[in-house]
């Protein structure tokens, strides 16, 4: 993004091939760095990381309010709703779906995958963003015709240009397909040809786009049977607690599976995790891969709300009060402990685990994470209280549950976080060898290497060759010390220090200085006396 929107001193930026020192970006991601360099140019001196994150913060939003929309919509459908009554009294549709609704957000909002990537400014929320609006769009035809149209158009085009146009492409015609294929329900209205007409439009916008672009690449890996496991154990964590209420409900609605086209609420959610978990296992077991599935796997625990029993709900609310009280309570004494140095057997844990860490106090980060543990004590109160029923309330705990912790892991431990696994200490041991010199030379780092070098350092990186006066330092990985290092030596250069990244021992950064000193401009020698 910092490439894009502030290209080095002589140099212009390829918006169609976004890269990093000469590198172009893996995954052809083009419209998350589109919208975070965008939003650099406006950015005042100081705020761009909090410029940058802006837009992925509206997608997360987005994402929020499309999986809500999205249970809201298929809960609608006849098929989904409960039997009525002999003589009336049951909810109203529209009550019925809302409620639902209301689970599957909760549902989503206590996944741990949502807490482990959706802070991230990457390709990744952008991805889960757009598949988001794919499903609402999917779910809501045909009763929504111009909305859902809309939201389709706009999420095919998004995964593409977010470097996933062939999950766009399968998410998008198998959707179509169940939509089509579904029987006609009388309040909602029914598919017609114009409906699957522009369907295959969209689907042929988001061929046209990726091959315009040259977004195709298939990053296939194979596996042997013993990554099955490994699959299992990051669905297991990745998606809890919504994976045990997804498989209730698939159980409650084994029946009608067998003809799972008939029911879209069960065939649409399970089409778009089939597609993300394939995903997943065709490109390396990547979590940001699976990060696409859990709006469909948040859709299908809400459906089990209404099925599970008393004992059950009060199972779930039990192990939630007591995990995420436990969890906030340990992140408090911590933050104590780092504060104060009692009790001391936390306080010697940071030190030895982050040695060099100074902590500071916050009053900000100190009254928003008071507030959340207030919140959350106010919640369970509530909770364990005698209320009307309502179908979302065994989703609460877990949801609010999940947030605290995150809350007080992004508010007290924020800055302990931030010295333990961002390159920002390992930069400014670099500059406190460095000095202030505005340009490094470089040799073999990576992106994330560089990436921090010019943000925390705020210096131009230029490739290496001979020591300058200009460039007179030089960076180099040490994994490819075995690589490069007779190139350095014949180039003039000499190591001078290291700078390691905590708790990496591979992850060092070898600074080199010139061989020979720098010779000022010749003095012209005195004439010879007589």
């Amino acid at each position: 993004m910092l490439q894009l929107a502030q290209p080095a001193i002589g140099e212009t930026a390829n918006w169609f091939r976004p890269s990093l020192l000469g590198q172009h970006d893996p995954q052809l991601a083009l419209l998350p760095y589109w919208l975070g360099a965008g939003f650099l140019q406006w950015a005042p001196a100081g705020w761009e990381d909090l410029f940058s994150r802006l837009p992925f913060m509206g997608m997360l939003g987005l994402t929020l309010a499309a999986t809500w929309y999205a249970v809201y919509a298929l809960a609608r459908h006849p098929a989904a709703q409960p039997v009525a009554f002999a003589f009336g009294g049951e909810a109203k549709p529209a009550d019925y779906a809302r409620a639902l609704a209301d689970g599957g957000l909760l549902a989503l909002l206590a996944c741990l995958g949502l807490a482990r990537l959706a802070h991230e400014a990457t390709p990744a929320l952008s991805q889960l963003c757009f598949a988001s609006l794919i499903f609402v769009g999917l779910s809501a035809l045909p009763r929504w015709r111009l909305h859902s149209g809309l939201a389709i158009g706009l999420g095919m085009l998004g995964l593409t240009l977010s470097g996933a146009p062939i999950v766009a492409l399968w998410l998008g015609v198998g959707g179509s397909m169940i939509r089509a294929v579904a029987p006609i329900d009388p309040a909602q209205g029914r598919m017609r040809m114009l409906d699957l007409g522009l369907l295959a439009l969209l689907c042929l916008l988001c061929v046209t786009t990726a091959g315009a672009l040259d977004l195709w690449r298939w990053r296939v890996i194979t596996h042997e049977m013993l990554d099955v496991h490994i699959l299992a154990k990051l669905m297991l964590w990745f998606t809890w607690p919504a994976w045990p209420l997804a498989l209730w409900s698939l159980w409650r609605w084994r029946v009608q599976l067998t003809q799972a086209w008939h029911y879209p609420h069960l065939a649409l959610p399970l089409w778009f995790v089939a597609v993300t978990v394939g995903a997943t296992w065709l490109t390396g077991l990547s979590d940001q891969a699976l990060l696409l599935a859990l709006p469909g796997i948040a859709a299908l625990a809400a459906f089990a709300l209404p099925t599970l029993r008393r004992s059950l709900g009060a199972l779930i609310d039990w192990f939630t009060l007591l995990f995420f009280s436990f969890c906030a309570l340990a992140i408090w004494v911590v933050w104590v402990a780092m504060q104060t140095g009692f009790p001391a057997k936390p306080a010697a844990n940071v030190a030895k685990l982050a040695p060099g860490f100074l902590p500071e106090f916050s009053a900000l980060a100190f009254g928003l994470g008071l507030l959340a543990t207030l919140a959350w004590a106010w919640l369970v109160k509530w909770r364990i209280g005698h209320h009307r029923a309502a179908l979302w309330k065994s989703m609460v705990l877990p949801a609010a549950g999940a947030v605290l912790c995150w809350l007080l892991l992004m508010s007290l431990w924020l800055p302990l976080l931030n010295f333990a696994r961002s390159y920002g200490p390992t930069v400014q041991k670099v500059q406190v060898v460095t000095g202030t010199a505005q340009c490094l030379q470089y040799a073999g780092i990576s992106q994330a290497q560089g990436a921090a070098l010019l943000f925390h350092a705020k210096v131009r990186l230029q490739a290496a060759i001979t020591p300058s006066a200009e460039c007179p330092w030089l960076v180099m990985d040490e994994r490819n010390l075995s690589l490069l290092d007779d190139r350095l030596n014949a180039l003039g250069w000499t190591l001078e220090a290291t700078a390691a990244r905590l708790g990496e021992r591979s992850d060092r950064l070898l600074i080199y200085r010139p061989s020979q000193p720098f010779q000022d401009s010749p003095i012209p020698p005195e004439p010879a006396k007589n």
